[in-house]
């Protein structure tokens, strides 16, 4: 793998998701670059927070966020972010908001208000099995019906199932975090400019949350490298972490080392 994406990858997870839901793909990165640095980051509401009320706009969850990234003195110097969904737009405010903390990002089936229609942002054909998994307050049926629409490995169903039903037992999402979660997504707007680190988008045809025409928009607005999965589905690293990984150092092979900023204060 190239040498320079070997220092430090900080990881963020999605919607009502924690850092416990990357499964394999973090050994696998690990695998692939094993002298890196791994921070994982958890958005409030979720996982070691999962008790704490998230704020309703990605502007407070990227405080919240770049908080623990500071008490992990994560922060030192340029990183590479590689973040899902919501976590890819708080990782899209991030490089906005703080670009000599981030030195290039990885975001995979992200979407951004003012360039795709609410019906792309969260697929129409999705809501009524979205909502009945969500407003299950069984969670057993809650996470069975979630990784049906976040996932298209049938045959990996049982076992992550299982496992997502661990990890919600332990450290459950409110109803109450999952609705401020989902409204900080849906009301995010960036604006126009484009950040200045690299980015490579990853989008899944596949996906049966967001419409994959959305990575496809901020590629095309922006000139940003867009690497496409065939049959993925929203959660990617899921579905086929081993060509995530893959594509991210195929990219890091080409993408320019950033510079050492220094310690950030």
């Amino acid at each position: 793998m190239p040498e320079q994406l070997s220092e430090h990858f900080i990881l963020l997870r999605g919607l009502t998701r924690e850092s416990a839901h990357w499964g394999d793909f973090v050994p696998r990165l690990k695998a692939a670059f094993p002298h890196a640095k791994l921070t994982l980051l958890d958005l409030p509401g979720a996982g070691p927070y999962f008790r704490e009320i998230s704020p309703n706009t990605v502007n407070g969850i990227l405080e919240k966020v770049r908080t623990q990234a500071l008490e992990q003195s994560a922060l030192g110097k340029p990183a590479t972010l590689i973040a899902i969904s919501l976590g890819g737009m708080v990782g899209w405010e991030w490089l906005l908001s703080y670009p000599e903390e981030i030195g290039r990002a990885v975001l995979i089936n992200i979407s951004l208000g003012g360039l795709s229609p609410f019906y792309h942002r969260l697929r129409w054909q999705c809501y009524s099995k979205l909502f009945a998994a969500a407003g299950n307050r069984n969670i057993e049926a809650r996470e069975a019906g979630l990784l049906k629409l976040l996932s298209n490995r049938e045959e990996h169903y049982q076992k992550t199932a299982a496992d997502w039903i661990r990890i919600q037992k332990a450290r459950p999402v409110s109803g109450k975090n999952a609705y401020r979660q989902l409204y900080a997504a849906a009301t995010y707007y960036p604006g126009n400019s484009k950040p200045t680190p690299p980015i490579l988008l990853l989008n899944s045809l596949g996906d049966k949350l967001v419409a994959p025409c959305c990575s496809e928009t901020i590629a095309q607005k922006w000139q940003i490298e867009l690497h496409t999965h065939s049959w993925g589905g929203h959660d990617l690293t899921l579905d086929d972490s081993e060509w995530v990984v893959t594509e991210i150092g195929g990219w890091g092979s080409t993408t320019p080392r950033p510079p050492d900023f220094g310690a950030t204060e």
